[in-house]
């Protein structure tokens, strides 16, 4: 890839998440001229782009995107959800586009032009909504024409846009026939014909010259009509008469075109084989109109083309397929734009930095030069003034801890990234799974600028994710419920972020019901996570952070959002895989809170050194509890293992030279040294042979023959040169 296009990329990844998340704000407050404003100069922006590497295809969806904001900062249209869900597909396609360039290093070529004509048509189609919504909202404010024509129809109870078409006057000389584009309306019920101006005398009349005014009904949807009437020239005016027939999320076909399609089917699959080609020409046009009357567009179009190859072929298979595909057909559940809002909104590999971070770390870099030619010369002192080296080693050790702090601080930030570029991919999925689960929800967000190494907020989203979904399909009732328990119809689900010294904390809380205690005890006790006595004993607390158990579910069924079993367990672990923590918090009809609590870098840690089978290792010091010194008789044997009683509870012990496969020391030594570390909420010891000291290290990823290693986490290097492994203590106690 060119560097053109590398910038290219990153400037449409930067204004498409610019976009989508000024696009969920209009969703509430579509009025707000800054906002819309905001957006329309990031799709502007978008197609201008576009224009410069000649990606025609992206500048023509982009540009429909474009023309309906254009409408709606002139003040022409309102920007409803159908047309801010268009716009947002939009932004999907384009980040797909954008996923293609990454990967190929050119840009999409044949099949994008196919993609851009199914976007322009489902703006095509959100825009006719809108003039549908209008005219609905306003019976009375339908032109005279609409009534003159119904009447004189007589079939107002079979039409669904009434349409006004008057040709430029030399649209003739443009090759245009304005009577056969309106013959060929999809669904044509009624057309008249009157003269936009009064008729002159025979001498004097003009053939050349277009004096028609064309009215017609159709039972097509408002949006058929504006792709039917695109090109002409002149005015075309389009009324909705009945409310156009929408695809739900999750539905299913209605009964009365499932009816039909089962006949059409049933036609060409029974007869003589000399009238194949007429049951085939009927049913497949049949079909195609019940399906496109229904909203169903791809499938109309499958069908079609189905018909098509049928009647070349005189096959009945291909459209029978075709038919049969249709009536298994499901319209998806709107998780599938949570699939489409990672790649999206997915993380970038390229990092913009402020330009005063890199002085500074210019600036430091030259210190460390000159600090580093100062030990030079202070090995030549060493052959001759051994009394005072001493001292000056100290000293400029003491410079050097104070650069290399400055150094790591510096190297450290230049990493950072808001949290913003993680929360503000949860409104599209709250929007889509509020849809889709029948409970309205707000998203309310605080401390979106807190700020934490990018590894850490890249890993947040997955978690956060988890937590969002359950908040929304386990906690918070239906509206009937709330409305029921007196509380709004509109649950509230909040992200708060701060940081507090080296860790940052992250609340997500909601106004559901809560967690029912009882449930768990008893979901608990059914599938044997403890037994009936613990169960009796555990304080509500420790019964809530059941839920965190390894494929515990509350859920009563299994949904496209959660049931799996698979959820708070994985939250935990991935969490707790880099130094944080994970808390729940519940309370009966008031909502549940889970609580983050993650160090603010990754790449720093702090570790304890220990020794095992001859190998120093670092424990990283987030998952170590204490360290004890027992008698050697105080282990108990439990199996293959070992284990202790401390502080009452009995701890598993794990000889860590053995578990690394490392040469294991003699234990005739009358004490054992134990490092007591704590994941998913339980404890556990790993005997070492001896304890080191408390290091704050940079990590390294795992490279080389290192690479893929269970149960380390990265290397670092100590001081006498030595390469320390750090222990990945979840996933060696897992």
């Amino acid at each position: 890839m060119n560097d053109f296009l590398q910038q290219f990329l990153i400037e449409s990844r930067e204004l498409v998440e610019q976009a989508s998340y000024g696009l969920l704000k209009l969703e509430h407050t579509p009025t707000d001229a800054p906002e819309l404003d905001a957006v329309f100069r990031a799709f502007h922006t978008l197609k201008g782009g576009a224009g410069i590497v000649e990606f025609a295809a992206m500048e023509r969806a982009v540009h429909a995107a474009e023309d309906v904001l254009t409408e709606a900062r002139a003040g022409k249209r309102v920007l409803t959800p159908a047309a801010i869900g268009a716009c947002l597909a939009c932004l999907d396609q384009v980040a797909q586009w954008l996923g293609v360039l990454e990967q190929r290093g050119e840009l999409p070529s044949a099949e994008a032009v196919g993609e851009a004509e199914k976007i322009v048509h489902r703006f095509e189609i959100a825009r006719g909504g809108t003039r549908a919504e209008v005219s609905d909202t306003h019976e009375a404010a339908k032109p005279d024409w609409v009534t003159a024509a119904l009447d004189r129809s007589g079939r107002s109870g079979e039409a669904s846009t009434a349409v006004r078409f008057v040709p430029e006057p030399e649209c003739f000389f443009q090759g245009e026939d304005p009577i056969a584009r309106m013959i060929s309306l999809p669904q044509l019920l009624a057309l008249a014909v009157e003269p936009v101006q009064a008729w002159p005398l025979l001498a004097s009349l003009d053939p050349l010259t277009c004096n028609l005014a064309l009215m017609a009904l159709t039972a097509a949807s408002v949006g058929h009509v504006r792709a039917h009437m695109q090109g002409a020239s002149g005015e075309c005016e389009t009324v909705a008469l009945a409310p156009e027939v929408a695809v739900t999320a999750g539905s299913e076909l209605p009964p009365r075109v499932r009816e039909v399609l089962e006949a059409q089917r049933a036609l060409i699959a029974n007869g003589k084989p000399e009238t194949l080609a007429g049951r085939l020409a009927s049913a497949g046009l049949t079909a195609t109109n019940v399906l496109r009357f229904s909203g169903r567009l791809d499938q109309a179009d499958a069908v079609a083309g189905a018909t098509r190859t049928s009647l070349a072929q005189q096959v009945f298979q291909p459209l029978r397929d075709a038919i049969n595909q249709a009536l298994a057909a499901h319209t998806p559940l709107p998780l599938a734009a949570e699939e489409t809002v990672r790649a999206a909104t997915a993380a970038p590999r390229t990092l913009r930095v402020d330009a005063q971070r890199i002085d500074t770390l210019v600036r430091l870099t030259g210190e460390l030069t000159v600090a580093k030619n100062s030990l030079h010369h202070l090995s030549k002192l060493a052959r001759t003034d051994g009394n005072t080296l001493a001292g000056a080693l100290k000293d400029c050790h003491g410079v050097f801890e104070h650069l290399v702090g400055e150094l790591r601080r510096s190297v450290l930030a230049m990493r950072v990234l808001p949290l913003r570029s993680v929360i503000q991919r949860f409104p599209r999925v709250l929007r889509e799974m509020s849809a889709s689960l029948g409970k309205p929800a707000r998203l309310q967000t605080e401390g979106e600028d807190t700020e934490a190494d990018k590894a850490i907020v890249e890993m947040l989203f997955e978690p956060l994710l988890h937590v969002v979904r359950n908040a929304l399909d386990h906690g918070v009732e239906t509206p009937a419920e709330r409305s029921a328990r007196g509380k709004p119809p509109v649950a509230t689900i909040r992200i708060r972020a701060a940081r507090q010294g080296d860790q940052v904390h992250i609340d997500v809380c909601d106004d559901g019901g809560g967690i029912d205690v009882e449930r768990v005890r008893r979901i608990a006790r059914d599938r044997g996570v403890a037994s009936d006595e613990e169960l009796r004993s555990m304080p509500e607390t420790g019964l809530i952070n059941l839920v965190f158990a390894a494929g515990f579910s509350t859920a009563e069924k299994v949904t496209e959002f959660s049931g799996r079993g698979v959820g708070l367990d994985a939250v935990r672990a991935a969490v707790e895989r880099v130094g944080g923590r994970v808390s729940i918090e519940s309370r009966a009809g008031e909502g549940t809170t889970v609580k983050f609590s993650v160090p603010f870098s990754a790449m720093m840690t702090r570790v304890l050194t220990v020794e095992a089978g001859g190998q120093m290792y670092g424990v990283p010091l987030e998952s170590v509890i204490e360290t004890v010194s027992v008698p050697t008789a105080a282990l108990a044997r439990v199996g293959a293992a070992e284990a202790i009683v401390l502080k009452g509870r009995t701890i598993p012990v794990l000889d860590l030279a053995s578990l690394l496969g490392a040469r294991p020391q003699p234990k005739e030594a009358a004490e054992a040294t134990i490092v007591v570390v704590a994941f998913a909420g339980q404890n556990g010891g790993l005997r070492v042979d001896r304890l080191g000291e408390s290091l704050e290290v940079m990590l390294r990823p795992c490279e080389g023959l290192l690479l893929g290693t269970p149960g380390i986490t990265g290397t670092t290097l100590m001081g006498d040169g030595r390469v320390l492994l750090v222990l990945d203590i979840a996933e060696m106690l897992q």
